[in-house]
């Protein structure tokens, strides 16, 4: 069991930081006080502490202008630990923090995963030549941002000649009340995502207290055997008399840091308003208790999107793969995608998921055209549409690391030979980004025919995948499907394949249906009855068109009869509306699509383009329905406003996640631009104005950046003063523009009493303005405390309640 430290804010808020200045440059310009409070958390107990460095790489640094300095601050920070340590604990070590830049990668923000990660990769360099034990990647809520900074840290460790032994890199994440990130992520897909990357310890920090972060331990420790950390806050901050108090005192916490550690956890500290008195009572209580048993987790096949985690092989349901965002012999789509549009791409994939995919194959080999531009953005919008995860079809390398290294989860590659050009070019970047790889028996020459020889490639590129550190539960084998017409014995051999790779390796297999009877008549038929043999033989995961009404049929029945359909439900569910003999066209009758559109009611069709992020779609909807003389009230009110109720209302229940949601809005906002262009003086758009900021001495602008694309998307005009910003300057933004309501938050305990100061700046003034707040640290007793009109749990909620407020006006 080892012992991290506590906060340092708190401890140098305590010491006379002043807002406004950067905590970090204490490092250089207040050594003493930073040692001192190393010292009294080394005395406390930790075994571990943690640099002075949370915000010391360029993006963060650039709010201070000290963007040049990252280098120089962070090599102090750890020096001032190591002399701490020597004067006090010398088995002590030593953690470099890098916390979250404050930006949002693309399609969630502007900035690029290479700029996120050259900024991390830059302090982590600082961060090990200064000697550091330990980098801790922390609070981070975006797992794009996680992996660039995982990435950057593992590569400056290479760089600097280190090993895992020299330096661990540790990933903590930051969960919401919801027991996922702000983003949507969950704690197994963060467990999965991170160890499959190559974190050495992986957990949770900030946000909650040790309560509440409990069963999310608990949930990371059921998929992974990497070791645990957990440092929550004192509890959830509350205001007393315009102060920020966190309500756990030490003799409280301590105790309480004990179901963590039997839920899993065996690097134990704390976070925001915890002291030096918070970790000896920790420490004592930790090193006094003998946990609770860890059991061993058996190593598991899984995929993953932003969202949601997958499991795949022969003791998991057979899933299946949808194959239909694919060009190849689909000219309508690939003249499409020639064109720029994604329109069918996207509605493919929602038709695809609704219709039982578990994972889309994504394949944009149009002939003639550079596939890596076009996977890019591929990734970008199904990843935020779809909550399903993704396999990326490519065999260009430089197409299929931009896919990967976009893509916010773990993907599955579709695929590997045994050529050695291929292994050369793709096994490196499954290690890299933490891929599944899915391993094709081809090579050179012919095809294999027979079964044994296919089996013999697969088993060289198994071995090459194990000399790249790839692991057997990263590997998947197809067994290559011929067509009927290339021998009366070829779909014997394939099913032998199959027989044969479950027994050898008992990695899960994946197989393209459609090659067998490509030339055939009843290709429906002979693929599912093809399929159900499959499935017996060892098949897991068939490559396969849910759409196609016969061959899902089998797959549904040959799941049935496996006995992973209890009582038969799923399959009385879909097809006991059938009367004997029935034969029905390719679409069930009772799953209709949820991409479908209606010709006789262009609103419904406006509020499925908004539901459903189709944001290239709803310009010529929102065209053709001004053309037609409807009127632009109706077209925000009924469609694009009604439809953003309904992805509120799924925001809420835990149905979307931020990315449907921002897509979601800016497919509305599209819509908007398209009426301003065509009626220009709409009187119908002007919504109002709303001001929003970040209150004095907060430089954290994420959620407010958030609220502010929402509102703007909404068809408000919004000004946004940024951050850090006087009580005045709002006062004075709020007369200028004569705006009816504003929006202010704090993300920091220590700022959270500017928000008291700003209200009774803007009522001293004696303006009527309705004042909404928010922000991670922010409550509806602090809202109501401080004097509020209304607080926002979040950007769906504020954008709600500004319609409320200038409904009402």
């Amino acid at each position: 069991m080892y012992i991290f430290d506590g906060a340092m804010g708190t401890m140098l808020q305590a010491a006379g930081l002043e807002e406004g200045y950067c905590p970090e440059l204490y490092n250089i310009e207040h050594p003493d006080i930073v040692r001192d409070i190393y010292t009294q958390y080394l005395q406390a107990g930790s075994d571990i502490i943690t640099a002075n460095t949370f915000g010391a790489c360029s993006l963060k640094l650039e709010d201070y202008d000290l963007q040049n300095r990252v280098r120089d601050i962070n090599i102090a920070a750890v020096t001032l630990a190591k002399e701490a340590i020597a004067n006090v604990k010398p088995e002590a070590r030593v953690a470099g923090s890098m916390g979250p830049t404050g930006r949002f990668l693309q399609p969630l923000g502007n900035m690029s995963f290479d700029e996120i990660y050259h900024t991390y990769r830059e302090q982590a360099e600082a961060l090990i030549e200064g000697g550091v034990d330990f980098i801790i990647i922390e609070t981070i809520i975006d797992v794009q941002e996680m992996r660039a900074a995982l990435l950057a840290s593992l590569d400056a460790r290479e760089a600097r000649g280190k090993t895992k032994d020299d330096v661990q890199i540790i990933c903590q994440f930051s969960f919401s009340e919801d027991g996922r990130t702000i983003t949507g992520t969950p704690p197994d897909v963060v467990a999965v995502m991170l160890e499959a990357l190559g974190a050495d310890i992986i957990g949770i920090n900030c946000s909650l207290g040790p309560e509440q972060l409990t069963d999310l331990i608990r949930q990371m420790a059921a998929v992974t055997n990497l070791p645990l950390i957990c440092q929550p806050n004192a509890g959830m901050p509350v205001l007393i008399n315009k102060q920020t108090v966190f309500p756990l005192s030490a003799d409280e916490m301590g105790p309480l840091m004990l179901p963590i550690v039997d839920a899993g956890a065996t690097y134990i500290g704390a976070c925001c308003g915890s002291t030096p008195e918070h970790i000896a009572r920790i420490s004592e209580a930790v090193k006094a208790h003998t946990p609770a048993e860890r059991p061993h987790v058996e190593p598991f096949t899984a995929i993953t999107s932003r969202t949601k985690l997958v499991r795949l092989g022969h003791s998991e349901k057979p899933l299946i793969i949808g194959e239909r965002i694919n060009p190849t012999g689909r000219k309508v789509l690939a003249q499409e995608l020639r064109d720029g549009s994604f329109i069918r791409v996207k509605r493919d994939a929602l038709e695809q998921v609704e219709a039982g995919a578990d994972i889309l194959d994504v394949n944009m080999g149009v002939a003639g055209m550079d596939q890596t531009p076009l996977m890019e953005r591929a990734i970008f919008e199904l990843s935020s549409l779809v909550e399903v995860p993704l396999s990326i079809d490519t065999l260009d390398s430089k197409a299929l690391e931009i896919g990967l290294k976009n893509y916010p989860g773990r993907a599955l590659i579709n695929s590997v030979n045994a050529e050695q050009e291929q292994i050369d070019a793709v096994m490196p970047l499954a290690k890299r980004y933490g891929a599944a790889l899915l391993c094709l028996p081809l090579s050179s020459g012919d095809l294999p025919e027979k079964a044994t020889d296919r089996v013999a490639l697969a088993n060289t590129i198994v071995e090459a995948a194990y000399s790249y550190g790839i692991r057997p539960n990263d590997l998947l084998l197809d067994p290559l499907v011929l067509t009927l017409a290339s021998g009366d014995n070829s779909a014997k051999e394939t099913l032998e394949t199959l027989r044969l790779y479950k027994e050898k390796f008992g990695f899960p297999t994946v197989m393209g249906l459609s090659n067998v009877s490509f030339g055939m008549p009843q290709r429906p038929y002979l693929n599912g009855q093809f399929l159900t043999m499959a499935l017996l033989a060892g098949l897991t995961t068939p490559i396969m068109n849910p759409l196609n009404y016969p061959v899902k049929k089998a797959f549904t029945a040959g799941c049935t009869l496996l006995g992973w359909d209890p009582g038969a439900a799923k399959f009385i569910n879909d097809y006991g509306y059938e009367q004997e003999g029935e034969i029905p066209g390719n679409s069930a009758p009772n799953s209709p699509s949820k991409a479908s559109f209606d010709d006789n009611d262009p609103l419904a069709n406006i509020r499925a383009c908004v539901e459903q992020g189709e944001k290239e779609a709803i310009i010529e909807l929102v065209k053709q329905a001004l053309s037609d003389g409807m009127n632009p009230l109706d077209i925000t009110k009924k469609g694009l406003s009604e439809a953003m109720n309904v992805v509120g209302d799924k925001f809420g229940s835990g149905k979307l996640f931020l990315p449907q949601v921002m897509l979601a809005a800016e497919t509305m906002q599209a819509a908007f631009t398209t009426i301003k262009e065509i009626l220009p003086a709409s009187e119908s758009l002007d919504k109002g104005t709303v001001i929003v900021a970040t209150v004095k001495g907060d430089i954290h602008d994420l959620g407010k950046n958030i609220v502010g694309a929402l509102l703007e998307n909404n068809g408000y005009k919004v000004i946004d003063l940024g951050k850090d910003v006087a009580a005045e300057v709002i006062v004075d933004a709020i007369k200028e523009h004569n705006a009816s309501v504003v929006g202010i938050c704090s993300l920091m305990t220590t700022t959270m009493p500017q928000i008291d100061n700003t209200i009774e700046a803007i009522r001293g003034a004696g303006l009527d303005t309705k004042v909404i707040v928010g922000g991670a640290v922010v409550s509806q007793d602090y809202a109501d405390q401080a004097g509020a009109d209304k607080y926002a749990k979040d950007g769906i909620a504020a954008v709600n309640i500004t319609n409320e407020l200038f409904e009402n006006q």
